[in-house]
């Protein structure tokens, strides 16, 4: 039986209700997961690894029944990172192999990374936008790994490490490009509880989020794609969407959810943030009829708020969506990883696309 330690909750913090379990697969359906696991297994003086896996799965009919259900596409990076060089690119790899893709080592994981992407292979989201999913979501995963190190300084200032652990008393790292950017988002608003800890301490309050409920089904091994365990100190972006037609085709329901979590060095896996969102589209004319975002776990008090920036999708075509939410979706009405999840909903007439073709 896990033992989950006690831990003091930070007094300011955000809600508190993440999500159990995955829905059940329907017939008529497709199913985008993917992760990005966050590693450090040299240490935090050493590279980080970024590991991601994705797969797209259509449901033909009900049950577990493998004669029900086809892959559509998988994809993998790999990627090493140095996150405290500012996270510079050390390495990375895919599959489907890119060779493009060797163009980015050198430079950061951060503000450019995805224009210098899409310069390179102009092509990748269009061949293969599972890919592009993975390797798009690259700056938002490397930016909130620092987490891990946040988690590790506050460990060492409260008294001695977990046994075990090799994280050093004071990691030996600088935040490289991680800043604190005054009204970037709802949780850096001025006055709030990050700003004002800054402020006052010189750092960021550490996120202390809710133990994570497992998002495996139970009876179907086929919810997710194979996720391996997480290590201590380890982190994780988990995001799935399910796209289903009805009304003979003329609507899409959407159902998403988008997670990252950490694990703590006794082994106990928490959330960092959490959204779920469901939208409709007008498959005739392509654009969103509605979008809402429900908070499940989210780190303080002031971030909640910017879940109703969702509603701005109605309307809104998903032709151009990602330009459009970074370039619209700013402030501290707005998340930035609500924005990520939303962003990644320009996909859905992909995965629409084998269903109503039959």
């Amino acid at each position: 039986m896990t033992t989950i330690p006690v831990r003091i909750l930070h007094p300011r913090h955000g809600i508190h209700e993440p999500t159990g379990g995955t829905p059940a697969r329907t017939a008529g359906s497709v199913r985008r997961t993917t992760t990005i696991d966050m590693l450090r297994p040299d240490g935090f003086d050493r590279p980080m690894h970024l590991v991601g896996h994705g797969r797209d799965l259509r449901t033909f009919g009900p049950g577990d029944d493998r004669r029900n259900i086809r892959v559509l596409g998988e994809a993998t990076v790999f990627a090493r990172v140095d996150f405290a060089a500012g996270r510079e690119l050390r390495e990375i790899t895919s599959g489907p192999a890119r060779p493009a893709l060797a163009g980015l080592v050198g430079h950061s994981v951060a503000s450019g990374f995805r224009a210098r992407l899409d310069a390179l292979d102009p092509t990748l989201i269009a061949e293969n936008d599972l890919l592009h999913l993975l390797l798009d979501d690259l700056p938002g995963a490397s930016l909130v790994s620092g987490h891990a190190y946040s988690a590790a300084a506050q460990d060492a200032r409260d008294g001695p490490q977990a046994p075990g652990s090799d994280v050093p008393r004071t990691p030996p790292m600088r935040q490289g490009d991680y800043r604190y950017v005054t009204d970037l988002c709802a949780g850096f608003a001025t006055g709030g509880t990050i700003m004002n800890e800054v402020e006052a301490f010189g750092r960021s309050p550490v996120v202390t989020g809710p133990v994570a409920p497992s998002l495996a089904r139970p009876g179907d091994p086929l919810a997710w794609h194979d996720i391996p365990p997480l290590p201590p100190r380890g982190m994780r972006r988990a995001r799935r969407v399910d796209v289903r037609l009805h009304d003979r085709g003329a609507l899409a329901h959407v159902d998403a959810l988008f997670r990252d979590s950490y694990v703590l060095p006794e082994g106990v896996e928490t959330v960092i943030h959490e959204y779920t969102v469901t939208a409709e589209v007008d498959t005739t004319t392509s654009t969103f009829l509605s979008c809402e975002a429900t908070p499940r776990a989210l780190p303080f008090v002031e971030c909640p708020a910017a879940a109703a920036s969702a509603t701005r999708l109605a309307g809104m075509p998903l032709a151009g969506l990602r330009p459009h939410v970074r370039r619209a979706f700013t402030g501290t009405s707005t998340c930035t990883h609500l924005n990520d999840t939303l962003r990644a909903l320009e996909d859905i007439p992909a995965l629409l696309a084998p269903l109503r073709a039959g």
